[in-house]
């Protein structure tokens, strides 16, 4: 018996060039994202925030902002690893930095630097003719709250952003201003939770302008906030609470009607919506939208309903922050110094990979970004970084012919139920609504225009005098005043008040009742009941605050 070998299959040998920085420089890159974040942007910022080094190191300063990105890049390695990966296809001479060199490198960049290089990126990605990106002549954008970035649970951590229920992680609350069309955030800040997503988002409200449409959801519900997005010249179109009575002005063609918020003229719409899913599946819900567009002509109620649709985007871009990125993975940082660096680090690499995106769809006219993958991008960058590949190339790089080889289809209308499946969250048992368990495409939305609700009763006209004092004049106390002591026998209740009074949410109302009655002014009945006083005490302001 006779054995043959099998012949040795056919060899073929590659060979590449790379074009890497020179020296110790060498390991500082982002591979295909370099061009995007150009070594000369990096020393440039270094230079201004005065991170720069003075004297050569073995790990330069530019290394380590590069370091700091791609160890976002790759979350699920430690720091010994994500050099590994840097410096992979490097014919590196020196010795590889203990976990400690690195760390050490962390600390002596600081956060200033990361945060410089996230305002130089940040920013609207659309140009005019993007697919997607406006409403009219607005570009529209959105406002919106993430609390579930998980921390280290360290001491130091927990004094910051305090504890969390149930033993969890502490967890940080991050505010971003997002363009909804390419999903690029335009302004960031963070920190601990429970201050408020008003109280954050204020601090983002210089970056709109009059050419910006401002999308919101109910959270950000409040007289003082719509003012204050009004006086920046940006137009609006938010979601407010049911039991709000603005009051009703002139009734328009189109079923919405003008009114008045937090002394800005505003126009509501109120609309209940259908939706029919391709399972069977049918569910109801309202929408009651307040919106700065007064011309119902030019801007239909129909139109403003269907556009509050985008303002999930932003979910979207939260979903790619903390699922495809960080894969809900908690945060490698153990103090509040680290935290916040590593939050600047992941938002500059999130617009990054936004950037590839967007300049690959422009590219290709009337291609929508939203048919570019994120989950594509970001698995090509890695690859590219390992491989130091797109280092300095110029126009279209790596990442964006492969986003416009597998661009996803058009996009489908789906709806499913949302739902929160952390185990310590007190919301894990979700509420029924009708909604379909599992995602499920829409066949048919119909958008059904209610009539304007019918006028609130009068308030009776103010006969008691306007209280004057060092403080501003109480006009809404001596309005509840008069109300309460022309029927003195009645119990009225706290949302009664509110309603009639219109321009005050029943949060206020409550607020304000209490201290009246602590005060003397009204009587507490039982909890949510008042009525009038017998011998009301004389009302004390306090310099600078409104009762």
């Amino acid at each position: 018996m006779s054995v043959h070998s099998a012949s040795p299959p056919a060899l073929t040998t590659l060979t590449r060039e790379i074009t890497l920085a020179a020296g110790r420089f060498a390991a500082g890159h982002l591979g295909g994202l370099t061009p995007l974040l150009p070594f000369e942007l990096v020393d440039a910022v270094l230079e201004e925030t005065r991170a720069v080094q003075r004297r050569l190191r073995d790990l330069p300063s530019r290394v380590g902002v590069y370091f700091l990105l791609a160890m976002c890049l790759f979350p699920e390695v430690g720091y010994e690893l994500v050099w590994a990966k840097m410096t992979a296809a490097l014919d590196d001479p020196h010795p590889a930095p203990t976990a400690k060199g690195l760390r050490d490198l962390r600390r002596r960049i600081g956060c200033a630097p990361m945060k410089g290089l996230f305002e130089v990126v940040a920013g609207a990605l659309a140009q005019p003719r993007t697919p997607g990106a406006r409403f009219g002549p607005y570009r529209t954008v959105s406002f919106d709250g993430c609390s579930s970035i998980k921390t280290p649970d360290s001491e130091r951590n927990r004094a910051w952003l305090g504890g969390c229920p149930h033993r969890g992680y502490p967890q940080i609350e991050l505010m971003t201003l997002v363009e909804t069309g390419t999903r690029s955030v335009i302004g960031a800040v963070f920190g601990p939770t429970g201050v408020g997503e008003t109280a954050y988002a204020t601090r983002l409200l210089h970056h709109l302008g009059p050419s910006m449409l401002v999308l919101w959801d109910r959270g950000f519900d409040g007289n003082d906030f719509l003012a204050a997005v009004h006086a920046t010249g940006a137009r609006i179109v938010g979601r407010i609470n049911q039991r709000r009575r603005p009051p009703i002005g002139k009734a328009l063609t189109d079923s919405s009607y003008l009114s008045a918020i937090g002394g800005v003229p505003v126009r509501v719409i109120e609309a209940q919506i259908s939706i029919a899913c391709s399972d069977g599946t049918n569910f109801a819900g309202s929408y009651r939208l307040v919106t700065t567009l007064l011309d119902a002509h030019r801007y239909p109620a129909d139109r403003i309903v269907r556009l509050y649709h985008e303002r999930w985007e932003h979910e979207s871009a939260y979903y790619a922050l903390r699922h495809t990125v960080l894969d809900g993975r908690v945060l490698r940082s153990g103090d509040p110094v680290g935290v916040e660096q590593e939050m600047w680090a992941l938002l500059v690499l999130y617009q990054l990979l936004r950037r590839a995106m967007v300049e690959a769809a422009e590219s290709r006219p009337g291609t929508d970004p939203d048919r570019c993958g994120f989950t594509i991008a970001y698995q090509t960058a890695r690859d590219l970084l390992i491989r130091a590949e797109g280092v300095l190339e110029q126009g279209m790089g790596a990442i964006g012919r492969r986003v416009l080889s597998a661009l996803l289809p058009a996009r489908r209308p789906r709806v499913s139920t949302r739902k929160v499946k952390s185990p310590i969250s007190r919301y894990a048992e979700r509420k029924l609504d009708g909604r379909p368990d599992t995602s499920q495409t829409v066949a048919s939305v119909t958008i059904t225009l209610l009539p304007p609700p019918p006028p609130h009763p009068e308030l009776p006209a103010t006969t008691v005098p306007q209280y004057v004092g060092p403080g501003k004049t109480s006009n809404r106390m001596a309005r509840v005043l008069t109300m309460l002591q022309q029927e003195p026998e009645r119990h009225w209740q706290a949302r009664e008040i509110a309603e009639l009074l219109g321009d005050v949410t029943l949060v206020t109302t409550y607020r304000q009742l209490t201290r009246w009655a602590e005060k003397g002014l009204i009587k507490k009945v039982r909890r949510g009941r008042y009525t009038a006083a017998a011998t009301p005490a004389a009302p004390t302001l306090h310099p600078g605050r409104n009762p």
